[in-house]
């Protein structure tokens, strides 16, 4: 299976970096998530099937509510997830890097399992090993910051606790 995805990905990822998947996934793939989160109970994720996700729970910064993410996330190699606020190369930050920056305490689900985290930006220092790690993961990544003209906010979601609670 391994082979497969990366075969999978290695096709995919050339096309997720054009503008015309730039400018159409933000419309197709969110609601395309959603209908099969209902459809499968939340099992499966077309995200998922090509790399790492995860459901981000984060506080809104201004509302208040809890918002739920579905995020691409890379593993440091120490425990913790490297999310990247690409938003399909927009030229404005994603709404959940301002949420993370005004509340940081956040919880994660991954493969069913709710854990606890704290978000803290990458430093400006890590920032090259923290890309050059998510484009193992995801070939070409990067190019999403270079074609927003913004730098995209790197964070490290640190587990807190084994489990979280229900929020």
């Amino acid at each position: 299976m391994p082979r497969i995805v990366n075969a999978v990905r290695t096709l995919a990822a050339p096309v997720s970096r054009t503008r015309t998947f730039r400018r159409i996934g933000p419309r197709i793939l969110p609601p395309l998530e959603r209908a099969l989160k209902r459809i499968t109970g939340g099992k499966v994720q077309v995200s998922g099937l090509l790399v790492p996700t995860l459901v981000l729970s984060s506080v809104g910064a201004r509302s208040g509510r809890v918002r739920d993410t579905v995020l691409m996330y890379t593993p440091d190699g120490r425990g913790r997830a490297i999310v990247a606020g690409t938003s399909f190369a927009r030229e404005r930050h994603p709404a959940w890097t301002y949420n993370l920056m005004a509340n940081p305490d956040a919880v994660i689900t991954v493969r069913k399992r709710r854990l606890a985290v704290r978000a803290t930006p990458v430093a400006d220092a890590d920032r090259d090993s923290a890309w050059q790690r998510i484009e193992r993961q995801w070939p070409g990544y990067r190019s999403y910051e270079r074609a927003s003209g913004r730098e995209v906010r790197l964070f490290l979601l640190q587990p807190v606790r084994e489990e979280a609670p229900d929020r």
